[in-house]
């Protein structure tokens, strides 16, 4: 279950200017895209991307980490990791953090169309779905769609150029949320692929978010998984398949009232990077396991 969903404008042919999807009575307008000063180089495709030179940093299973994404960011906390908005956070922040030591993972939203983005006019209007529960402002993708891939192949582009480490795909388990597309768990999976090795093509390491039931089959091109709640949903199990292949688990869970029922105790015992955090990502609270 996805717990949490958070510029790039594309090089398409024209400019998109996408009408209303949905339902029929739904009235929501996807507006053109505004200009942006990060835009990818002209020409570029999802078979073309910005190429580092170098490997992908490998993460390891004691690094220490942070999760941040909305709010001024709290740059203080002494850990090897720090997990923040690919779009809010500029390069320097990043370029700031790694002169300190710290990896910088850079998160973005693979599988939903968000609202407020400066590239949420590029997806065509038939690749965008129902809207995500509990996040009014999001609506799913149908990741078969090539507009998804080239608007996601743009994105991760934008995580290269500014200078990210790693990134965190969210989203990536739709086919088993209420979409209103059609799309099966066998296409879902050759996306999730798919966006591992677009990643790789960048030297970016890649996390998979959530996403429990395609574990046996995505921890050979994963580099780390980020998980939300397994101690409440009873599911942290199915992530011993990363720390059994040496690669870190980073877990939170929402709910502090875990942290007396053995939250703690069971995570890192399973050897899980866990910490106990705000629903909103803000830094209200922060609890280190």
């Amino acid at each position: 279950m996805i717990q949490r969903n958070h510029l790039l404008s594309l090089l398409l042919i024209g400019p998109l200017v996408l009408g209303a999807c949905g339902d029929d009575d739904d009235d929501t307008v996807i507006a053109e895209p505004a200009p942006t000063s990060t835009t990818a180089p002209a020409g570029l495709t999802p078979d073309e991307p910005i190429v580092r030179d170098g490997e992908p940093w490998v993460p390891s299973l004691d690094d220490t980490w942070q999760w941040q994404l909305e709010d001024e960011l709290n740059l203080s906390y002494d850990v090897d990791v720090y997990d923040i908005d690919l779009f809010d956070t500029p390069a320097s922040t990043i370029a700031d953090l790694q002169a300190e030591g710290r990896r910088v993972i850079c998160y973005y939203s693979s599988g939903s169309w968000e609202e407020w983005r400066d590239d949420a006019g590029a997806f065509a209007a038939e690749a965008i779905g129902d809207t995500l529960y509990g996040w009014e402002d999001e609506r799913w993708l149908d990741v078969t769609h090539p507009s998804v891939r080239t608007v996601m192949a743009a994105r991760l582009d934008l995580a290269a150029a500014k200078g990210c480490d790693a990134v965190e795909p969210d989203n990536v388990d739709a086919w088993d949320n209420d979409t209103g597309l059609s799309f099966t768990w066998e296409e879902q999976l050759a996306y999730n692929r798919w966006t591992a090795e677009q990643a790789h093509a960048r030297a970016l390491a890649v996390g998979l978010k959530n996403s429990t039931s395609q574990v046996p089959h995505l921890v050979d091109v994963y580099d780390f998984a980020v998980n939300e709640e397994c101690f409440n949903y009873d599911e942290c199990e199915t992530l011993l398949p990363f720390i059994e292949a040496g690669k870190p688990v980073f877990h939170v869970e929402y709910d502090e009232r875990f942290l007396d029922d053995g939250g703690c105790a069971h995570t890192t015992s399973l050897g899980f990077q866990s910490l106990f955090l705000p629903l909103d990502l803000n830094d209200e609270f922060r609890t280190s396991c």
